[in-house]
């Protein structure tokens, strides 16, 4: 394929290898489309239109099940960078494992939200974005991660005027 004005889109997915020459998508991308269906979206509740898979399914086995896991999901992490996603991107992923894995370890509760907040479906997401549009992507990835480092920076100050003035009126108060 020759690359000018009207082509280059096509030739710059090539070219970061998101597309093989046919123009279907690389195999690593449906490798990670398989997996991430395999891991949150398997099957259908019966009786509602709630899918469900692997992951919440191992984290119900005490000790290991939650680390398989997150190993599993973390293939998506090493995909992304072999398919070059930037590291806004990639830390965006990374929270959404890390997230999973964390609050996962929390006994029943942690399955429940595994099963609702399907990391690895939202990884793929962000994969499947980067690959059509990675500008956009990248500046989306950027905002959230301002934002969540922005709260994460409020919550802690706030934390800590709160343990301050809980001090300062325990010591009034004695």
């Amino acid at each position: 394929m020759v690359c000018d004005v009207h082509t280059l889109g096509a030739c710059r997915q090539r070219y970061l290898g998101r597309v093989n020459d046919d123009g279907l998508p690389h195999p690593a991308l449906r490798e990670a489309r398989v997996l991430a269906r395999i891991l949150d979206d398997l099957v259908r509740v019966p009786g509602t239109r709630f899918r469900v898979g692997l992951d919440p399914l191992l984290g119900l086995l005490p000790g290991i099940g939650d680390w398989v896991g997150w190993a599993v999901g973390s293939h998506l992490l090493v995909t992304a960078a072999r398919l070059r996603v930037p590291l806004p991107t990639l830390l965006r992923m990374a929270g959404n494992v890390l997230i999973d894995a964390v609050v996962g370890t929390v006994p029943l509760l942690g399955d429940l939200f595994d099963a609702a907040w399907k990391a690895n479906a939202r990884n793929l997401a962000l994969l499947e974005r980067h690959a059509m549009d990675p500008d956009e992507t990248r500046r989306s990835s950027v905002r959230a991660l301002v934002l969540v480092l922005g709260g994460t920076f409020t919550l802690l100050a706030a934390t800590g005027v709160g343990a301050i003035l809980f001090l300062r009126w325990l010591v009034g108060v004695v």
